[in-house]
């Protein structure tokens, strides 16, 4: 198996789907204004998209042992496009139903990508190959932030989506030539449908894991919030055009870009848990900071600014998948990383919709940040006890 070929596959298939999930973000306020909502309410397109996710993960296992992990990836692409045709409707019934099928598609992305990475890396690289496949998700949100505007200030917004459906298209059909090779320990008679809680309940009973797994939705709470709302903040609180806005956005997914593959080499070094016990405290940091942003601060500050909070809120998936498919058996991998994936999405699913509704009562869309760092910290106790329970003898880089 071709390790460089099959990273670069699997952070294509990243990267197209994270493109897809934040392509309406990135252009709410115009969406918005075409709708005649609140701009606020793309934290619920944000909701919705990853609580198609947290379906669609815990079932992530049993297909890819049944259909193959390409195979999978092609789905999920599909069902990513069919999700951008629909957003291209003006009507928010019709938007919603285009969240969920983006979602749905999401949700396999990562069980599928993690057993064919847990297969390629060895212990020495694990966390720098899976954060570099991470790097999708950042490079997803910078390519919906310097792309999605101009097209929807040029042609009109529902040309972000449709674009966006034909490269989940164009990437599906382009993954077929490799799909026998990859796709070779399927179990075409594995069972299809099995216990969705299954999964959880191997999380749940290994504390490490389920520390694990817990800190991750705290992350997420912060990541989803931080991507979802820094358009709409810079553009109503902050004085920025949309374009400015955009750009901006695209420097905070760089900044996590650049963060997944800084943590990444840390972490094969100092370990894991180490490294996301460091993120946390730079995350929460970063979030009480942006509570104090003001329209007089000076551009390069509040640049500089989200590019630390993006570094750390942006960066940590790569090191925290790396560690699930250390401590997990590879014949699990796929399984425990769905699992482990539901809690992630659900701090997603409840950290944007929760943020949406708190914009009224603190006062401002920087106010709100200011909770964030609230949630970080509790990610930083999480991940400490988390460290408390690692297997005896278990080793950074090593698997158990």
């Amino acid at each position: 198996m071709n390790t460089a070929l099959l990273l670069v596959a699997t952070t294509a298939v990243q990267v197209v789907l994270s493109l897809a999930c934040l392509a309406l973000p990135a252009i709410a306020p115009k969406v918005a204004g075409a709708l005649g909502v609140p701009a606020a309410l793309v934290g619920y397109w944000v909701s919705l998209v990853y609580g198609g996710a947290m379906v669609s993960t815990l079932m992530g296992g049993p297909m890819v042992r049944r259909f193959g992990a390409t195979r999978i990836s092609q789905a999920a692409l599909t069902l990513g496009a069919l999700g951008m045709v629909l957003a291209s409707v003006a009507w928010l019934p019709v938007l919603a139903a285009a969240a969920l099928l983006t979602g749905l598609g999401y949700g396999l992305v990562n069980p599928a990508s993690s057993l064919l990475l847990a297969r390629a890396a060895g212990p020495r690289n694990r966390n720098l190959i899976f954060s570099i496949k991470q790097t999708g998700v950042p490079l997803g949100g910078m390519l919906a932030g310097l792309a999605a505007p101009p097209l929807a200030q040029a042609f009109g917004w529902q040309w972000a989506p449709a674009g966006v459906a034909v490269l989940c298209l164009a990437l599906a059909l382009g993954l077929q030539p490799w799909r026998a090779a990859w796709d070779a320990d399927r179990d075409p008679g594995a069972r299809f449908r099995e216990n969705p809680l299954a999964g959880l309940a191997l999380i749940w009973g290994r504390p490490a894991l389920r520390f694990l797994s817990l800190a991750a939705f705290a992350f997420a709470v912060v990541q989803l919030c931080l991507t979802a709302f820094t358009v709409t903040m810079l553009v109503e609180e902050a004085g920025y055009g949309l374009v400015a806005a955009g750009a901006v956005m695209s420097v905070v997914q760089f900044s996590g870009v650049a963060g997944r593959l800084l943590w990444g080499l840390l972490a094969d070094r100092l370990g894991s848990l180490a490294v996301l016990a460091l993120i946390a405290v730079v995350m929460a940091g970063a979030a009480a900071i942006t509570a104090q942003v003001a329209p007089s601060w000076p551009q390069g500050a509040v640049v500089a600014l989200l590019f630390v909070f993006g570094l750390s809120a942006i960066g940590w998936n790569g090191v925290y998948l790396a560690e699930v498919a250390r401590i997990t058996p590879l014949d699990e991998v796929s399984r425990a990383t769905g699992a482990s994936l539901f809690f992630t999405f659900g701090g997603v699913l409840v950290g944007p919709s929760a943020f949406a509704l708190l914009v009224g009562p603190m006062g401002g869309y920087g106010a709100t940040y200011g909770l964030l760092a609230v949630v970080g910290a509790a990610g930083l106790g999480l991940i400490l006890l988390a460290i408390t329970r690692r297997a005896p003898g278990a080793r950074p880089g090593t698997t158990p």
